[in-house]
């Protein structure tokens, strides 16, 4: 999966965790193994927090905001219809 011009000429695609991702977006860059290491460790201790956003539904600061958002209904429409073809 990690291959040269993946996505194109001259582009390189890497295969990474979560964790690597976010670690490399922090430094702009893919991170030596005691970057990653050190990064990690302050990732691991606070766990509880980190990932509970993947919780969409269950976080308040989400959902009230989420709750004020309107879709025209031109666009929910042609999601829906989207949706439907593929799950058909």
């Amino acid at each position: 999966r990690n291959f040269p011009n993946r996505l194109g000429q001259g582009a390189n695609v890497y295969l990474a965790s979560a964790e690597l991702a976010a670690i490399a977006a922090i430094l702009g860059r893919l991170p030596s193994k005691a970057e990653y290491l050190e990064m990690f460790g302050s990732l691991v201790e606070s766990q509880d927090t980190t990932y509970s956003y993947l919780n969409f539904d269950q976080n308040e600061a989400f959902t009230s905001k989420a709750a004020g958002v309107t879709i025209e209904s031109e666009v929910s429409e042609a999601a829906k219809k989207s949706y439907e073809a593929f799950i058909a």
